[in-house]
């Protein structure tokens, strides 16, 4: 059976061109730095930020707490939203490998503004952990996708100098914040002291993330890489996959966007069944049952016998996300199948 997969953009597969770029890829040793794709990718990634370095790391968790470990030190705090990808889906890593303390805040959709922060920033006191961090998450996955808006970004960035405070971005998705506001990657770049980009959820490469500051601070990063068992050889192979993702699949990314909200505004229709559409942002749609009176685990028993895959978002919410291997009619017959489970 060929399945309709929306569990994420991660569950993409290489299309026969990306493969060809693979196959053709030149490699040496990332751990003497010198294979000319993965440095070549590097490059392409910091000016697309408009920032001065770039490291490739295998993953968007490793991606995000390199970053944290670099920047901070045992017992400093961060503070980040309280559905952050960071304190929610990364293994306590802060916690266990940075000694760091998390300072949650309960945002609006993913977003916190510089006005909730300001009174939590700690004073310096002996007895009090040094507040070190602030993380944003732009696109906010637990929040459905939502942007993270530019104004308050630059509010966040204002009181972080203030403060002496640094700023990390979890652009996990920043690509599909980029493409859905038309804001420039600069723009993100020049917000935030570190960046984390993944370059296989909507982009579609198979492996692989990108940590990006400052020349100063990658140097040190690839350090902690090293650390994290993070150090790899041939890489370019892999690296080859996310040139090519970076040069031809970041505006294709309005077709998800398109194809979430024709699924999201369908599926609001149907009895039992709630969307918040004004969370619908990008390419991620969180569904509610809670009034169907079904079980998700049930619900989703029965999207697989059809030929749909989802995956449960909280007791009572299933997100579905749209990418590059959803087609317009993959996501009519994914409406199919929610109206033939839910309406009978």
């Amino acid at each position: 059976m060929r399945y309709i997969d929306l569990r994420s953009d991660t569950v993409t597969k290489p299309s026969e061109e990306m493969r060809r770029a693979i196959a053709d890829a030149e490699v040496g040793d990332d751990v003497f730095n010198d294979d000319p794709t993965v440095m070549r990718l590097e490059k392409m990634t910091a000016e697309m930020f408009g920032r001065e370095a770039a490291l490739f790391v295998p993953s968007g968790t490793m991606g995000n707490q390199v970053c944290l470990k670099t920047i901070s030190h045992p017992g400093d705090e961060i503070i980040c939203e309280e559905g952050a990808h960071i304190f929610n889906y990364e293994v306590a890593t802060a916690a266990a490998f940075s000694g760091l303390l998390f300072h949650v805040v309960k945002g609006v959709r993913g977003v916190m503004t510089a006005a909730e922060i300001r009174p939590l920033v700690r004073p310096l006191d002996i007895h009090s952990p040094r507040t070190r961090i602030v993380a944003i998450e732009n696109t906010h996955n637990r929040a459905g996708g939502t942007i993270f808006p530019l104004e308050e970004m630059e509010a966040i960035r204002n009181l972080a100098d203030e403060k002496g405070l640094l700023v990390h971005l979890d652009g996990a998705r920043i690509w599909n914040a980029h493409i859905a506001t038309g804001i420039p990657l600069t723009e993100y770049g020049r917000l935030a002291d570190t960046l984390s980009v993944c370059l296989s959820k909507g982009l579609g490469a198979p492996i692989g993330s990108m940590v990006v500051g400052n020349f100063e601070f990658v140097q040190e990063a690839r350090r902690t890489r090293k650390m994290f068992g993070g150090g790899m050889r041939q890489v370019g192979i892999i690296a080859a996959a996310g040139i090519y993702a970076l040069e031809n699949n970041i505006k294709r990314l309005n077709e998800d966007h398109d194809n979430a909200w024709y699924l999201a505004e369908t599926l609001s229709e149907i009895d039992g069944i709630y969307v918040d559409l004004d969370s619908v942002q990008t390419n991620i749609v969180v569904i509610d049952i809670a009034q169907s009176g079904r079980q998700v685990s049930e619900v989703l028993g029965a999207f697989k016998e059809k030929g749909l895959l989802a995956v449960q978002f909280g007791a009572t919410k299933i997100r579905c996300v749209t990418h590059l291997d959803v087609t317009r009619e993959d996501c009519a017959d994914a409406i199919k199948i929610f109206q033939e489970v839910f309406e009978h």
